[in-house]
């Protein structure tokens, strides 16, 4: 074969497409995504673990630096961090859930007992304005069947989360357990993310400070703020003698936390009952109490726990929380808001890279 036969050889091998090169790098991908695909599946469950135990450790921050200065050891001080952590919240939380269960369970009984000897249709015919009212609603809707419905749902509901309490404890420990290496290893941590991150330095600094102030706002400026709306409900109902006090302000606490949302849903109909009993000074106490203190206590609060932190519009927020609770559960409280702050974080990286039609590295280079 003469030089030129084997120059054409070489260049027909060249435009082909599938070169072994290529070939190999094909392999690589796929059996990478692949890879990336299980470690995705092998994830999944630890989803809502690593969703709190990262919001506990942006909580707790401050706390376990503090620890730290006086603890040069940085197991003990993760430790001495977790057990603090532990006891400020699982205590009560515990004390809570059992609360509740009991409540929920009493309520049910005096519901059925209500319904079987017609307490309420007693209740609304002391009104005579409501008398046409009860009629039609009796006429239309089947009033005892839908209650005697609502209280079985209820206690379906409760059993459930009775017998769910144990992958409630193996959750919670599993959580305990991230915590404390996001504590111990924080540094390490962020250095391989940001190893990860194909962004510059000053990029992924505005990524990590957007998340963070998203994760300190929602705890914060969303949790805390709906806790503290539930207790005063509750508070007031305990107050006014109305039945399960604890078990309403939770059910405020987790009204307050969807925007929108709040504890009127629970108040303004308890309002109403106490009004249908005759008890107009307690509907009115109620009425004052849940429309001047519960409602502003959002604006008074949430300046002096948040400060300027990070807050976005009401109407994304109502979609990443209701969003992220439909497709991560409770932790979707936390992980909805930081996947869109994640998200503006990264349109706004991108827009101020293409700004003026060019990159802004590019720009910086020249």
């Amino acid at each position: 074969m003469n030089n030129k036969e084997r120059s054409a050889t070489r260049d027909d091998r060249d435009d082909r497409w599938l070169t072994r090169e290529r070939a190999l790098a094909l392999v690589l991908i796929v059996v990478t995504a692949f890879a990336f695909y299980i470690c995705y599946r092998l994830t999944l469950p630890f989803v809502p673990a690593l969703a709190w135990a990262l919001a506990l450790a942006v909580v707790a921050h401050p706390l376990h630096e503090w620890i730290k200065r006086k603890i040069k050891r940085d197991n003990i001080a993760a430790a001495i961090s977790v057990l603090i952590v532990t006891v400020v919240l699982v205590a009560p939380t515990i004390f809570v859930a059992r609360q509740i269960t009991r409540e929920v369970s009493s309520s049910i009984e005096k519901i059925r007992s209500s319904v079987a000897e017609g307490r309420w249709r007693a209740t609304v015919e002391r009104n005579p304005r409501f008398a046409p009212a009860l009629r039609w609603i009796e006429s239309e809707v089947d009033v005892r069947g839908q209650l005697e419905r609502v209280s079985e749902n209820i206690l379906a509901h409760v059993t459930g989360f009775v017998s769910g309490s144990l992958y409630a404890i193996a959750g919670l420990l599993i959580t305990l357990f991230l915590l404390f290496y996001f504590f111990r290893d924080k540094r390490k941590i962020l250095g391989a993310l940001r190893r990860l991150v194909p962004l510059s330095d000053d990029e992924t600094d505005k990524v990590f400070r957007r998340v963070q102030d998203t994760i300190y706002a929602t705890i914060y400026g969303t949790v805390a703020v709906a806790l503290v709306q539930g207790a005063l409900g509750g508070l007031m109902f305990w107050w006014l003698g109305l039945p399960a006090p604890l078990l309403w302000g939770t059910v405020m606490a987790l009204l307050a936390i969807v925007p929108i949302f709040g504890a009127f849903v629970v108040w303004i109909p308890a309002a109403i009952f106490l009004a249908l009993e005759g008890s107009w000074g307690k509907a009115l106490i109620l009425t004052a109490w849940g429309g001047i203190v519960i409602a502003l206590i959002d604006n008074l609060l949430y300046p002096v726990l948040v400060g300027n932190k990070l807050r976005l519009h009401t109407v994304p927020v109502f979609i990443a929380i209701v969003g992220g609770l439909a497709v991560f559960g409770a932790a979707g409280v936390v992980l909805g808001p930081v996947t869109l702050a994640l998200t503006v974080a990264l349109i706004d990286i991108w827009r101020r890279r293409t700004a003026g039609g060019g990159a802004a590295e590019e720009r910086q280079s020249l």
